[in-house]
């Protein structure tokens, strides 16, 4: 099978020759082999596992919530945010510090955001007077 993952902005990877793929859905986990029918699942936040030919080992990636779409041979995933580890070690250390950035991002958007309502209703009120 070929997997492409796609993030909003750009492919995250491209893998030919994937022998089986493991994803996580609201329903739990489940395999995407070769052969299986064509499908559409909306996955949930967490681990996407793949086998290929090329590898000799699993490969994880951890991924946000999307939709994974299997026509044929082709299997195309696209979440929001991907990231991938050689074990799972290494791939919770960088979930970890990703999810510690995106919290910082929202803190100061969420800051930014309070500003400029504040100041759009200091200016509202102010023509409200005129």
């Amino acid at each position: 099978m070929q997997l492409k993952i796609l993030l909003p902005f750009r492919v995250f990877t491209e893998v030919n020759g994937v022998l089986r793929i493991i994803a996580e859905t609201r329903q739990g986990s489940f395999g995407i082999f070769p052969h299986r029918l064509d499908c559409v699942a909306a996955l949930e936040p967490g681990i996407l596992t793949y086998e290929s030919i090329d590898s000799p080992s699993e490969i994880y990636i951890a991924v946000d919530e999307g939709i994974l779409v299997k026509k044929g041979q082709e299997v195309l995933v696209s979440v929001r945010n991907a990231t991938g580890g050689a074990d799972l070690g290494e791939l919770h250390d960088k979930v970890r510090s990703q999810f510690l950035e995106l919290d910082e991002q929202e803190r100061v958007i969420r800051s930014t955001l309070a500003k400029l309502e504040s100041g759009f209703v200091r200016r509202f009120v102010g023509l409200k007077h005129e």
